[in-house]
């Protein structure tokens, strides 16, 4: 039996802009490529294809591409403006062109004094304030100075947000679990189902409780409608007047957050130029920086700067950032991979698969050019994952001999924080044995001599044939940690943010905004008063028949 060569998609010429041709053509011979042969071919690819930067180590030689490969895609790079508009971006440029807006997360994590101007005004004394802000008061929560109502210390922080201000703080908080203080819980409260508040108020105490509201505007629909939930739990326990003890905010609407009860100074403030998703370097860490300390919270921000400065600075050809996006670009726009599998090999990452498919789908999941005319080509892929090695036992039959291209991103930290050495050897075994099977496969003299060696006749083998043959030829990078560190955690996030950055780039799209999560909300908010059985006498004619007919449904059941 004869496996098929990884097929490249037959793509009209017409539709895709005159720079993809070189690579398009490229493609047709590279899906013809095995990975086996390639290996074999060239002792020396590993070291050709990998590359140190900040304290990551990326192997991307287990992908689809040679010297010629990197030379078109990295040309392409540069033809589509990958080094100017990163430049713009770094210098406050207001690139997120639909909302007039610049795009300075990375001026959060710059090094204390650093000259950072937005629209000609300096921003980094503004930033280092906040900072300031942050670090007294996380201080006073770890130290057990601040109190509550009856006089307690705080033991348990309940963070209100969604998106960016729950997925980023929930995440990072995750990954530095070893770092966190004891006695100190942290909660992340994002889903408007009352099931996910009423399990988390169920076991805290008022007396002892923080809630966090992460809210910009104070008026995200989900965040405000748990926020006034939880206030009105606290105000079964403690007086109006212990509010300000209780809920502290992240905000920049002082009426809204002065009128809920909370005192304006402990309202800690963000900017339009800090993107949701892109946020947890700002004061939306603040559950973070209460976990862990202020100290840590800044190794976290220096590890992302530590990126930054190498995506400013490498050559695109050496840039981590750039190549990482550029193999994901390259499967996804001249193979037809329409997913792309996050893994990472270690615990405390296992909310990572989760943080970036709302980075990189958010962002780049978008149908119209930064001109507003529409793509003819394919944006980003669906971003999935889970941490390994459980997935193994999941899905990790579907990526060995399933129909679909999946590439896959595994993460691994080479020095464990724990004390179960076997555990750990053995976590790192499966991640390499993974990479290293997906890229192999299972052919069909090696099944046979398996099979033989089993005592199997001639028949029997026949029959199991076809069913234990893997293909093989299935790409992926790996990514190593030494150990996981805020100052680690820092440089990977900051990673994927410039990836996405990248591919956004070579799509000629607009990261950094998210109209389409708008028009839900809208609908939404519709729906929300037709479902109010109290005050609203029925259903508006102005849904389809299914929108009606499940409305009408709800408000007999409420």
């Amino acid at each position: 039996m004869t496996e098929p060569n990884l097929n490249a998609p037959t793509l009209q010429s017409e539709t895709l802009p005159p720079q993809f041709l070189p690579l398009a053509q490229h493609a047709i011979q590279a899906s013809k490529w095995q990975l086996r042969e390639l290996f074999a071919d060239d002792a020396n690819r590993f070291n050709k294809f990998s590359l140190d930067a900040a304290g990551l180590f990326f192997d991307f030689s287990k992908n689809h591409i040679n010297d010629e490969t990197l030379a078109l895609l990295t040309e392409l790079a540069r033809a589509r403006g990958v080094e100017s508009l990163r430049d713009a971006m770094f210098s406050g440029e207001h690139i997120n062109v639909t909302e007039d807006r610049a795009v300075l997360h990375t001026a959060l994590r710059a090094p204390a004094g650093a000259s950072i101007k937005l629209d000609g005004q300096e921003v980094s004394a503004d930033i280092e304030a906040v900072l300031q802000q942050i670090s007294k008061f996380s201080h006073q929560i770890r130290s057990g100075s601040w109190h509550g109502y009856t006089g307690k210390s705080i033991t348990d922080i309940v963070n209100i947000g969604i998106g960016g201000s729950d997925l980023g703080p929930a995440m990072t908080c995750a990954a530095m679990r070893p770092f966190s203080q004891d006695g100190l819980r942290l909660h992340f409260l994002s889903n408007v189902d009352g099931h996910e508040i009423d399990a988390i108020l169920s076991g805290l105490s008022a007396a002892t409780t923080l809630f966090i509201i992460a809210s910009k505007t104070f008026t995200t629909q989900e965040t405000m409608l748990n926020a006034h939930a939880a206030r009105r739990w606290f105000l079964q326990y403690g007086q109006t007047q212990d509010l300000a003890k209780h809920f502290v905010a992240v905000s920049t609407n002082t009426a809204a957050v002065k009128e809920f009860g909370i005192d304006i100074t402990n309202m800690f403030p963000f900017w339009d130029w800090v993107g949701g998703r892109y946020s947890i370097w700002s004061a939306i860490g603040l559950p973070l920086a209460i976990a862990v300390g202020i100290d840590n919270f800044r190794e976290f921000l220096a590890g992302g700067h530590a990126m930054d400065t190498h995506f400013r600075n490498a050559p695109l050809e050496k840039n981590m950032p750039v190549l990482l996006a550029l193999t994901g670009f390259w499967y996804r726009q001249f193979f037809g991979s329409a997913s792309h599998l996050i893994a990472p090999y270690h615990h405390d990452l296992q909310l990572l698969p989760s943080y970036l498919q709302q980075l990189e789908m958010e962002s780049n999941g978008k149908r119209t050019t930064r001109d507003g005319q529409p793509l003819t080509i394919p944006s980003a892929p669906v971003i999935w994952g889970s941490a390994g090695s459980n997935g193994q036992h999941a899905y990790f039959q579907l990526l060995h001999q399933g129909t679909d291209l999946i590439p896959v991103d595994f993460i691994a930290v080479l020095k464990a924080a724990h004390p179960y050495p076997d555990q750990h050897k053995a976590l790192l075994a499966n991640c390499f044995a993974q990479s290293e099977a997906l890229m192999r496969g299972k052919n069909e003299a090696e099944v046979k001599t398996e099979l033989q060696e089993k005592k199997l006749n001639a028949q029997q083998i026949d029959a199991l044939l076809p069913h234990r043959v893997f293909p093989g030829n299935k790409p992926s990078n790996t990514l190593l940690l030494e150990k996981l560190t805020p100052f680690s955690i820092g440089t990977l996030i900051a990673l994927y943010e410039h990836k996405v950055f990248v591919q956004g780039v070579l799509w000629n799209i607009n990261s950094f905004d998210q109209w389409g999560v708008e028009l839900g909300k809208v609908l939404a908010g519709r729906i929300l008063s037709e479902l109010d059985t109290n005050s609203v006498p029925g259903v508006s004619e102005n849904h389809d028949s299914s929108t009606t007919g499940l409305i009408a449904r709800a408000r007999i059941a409420m």
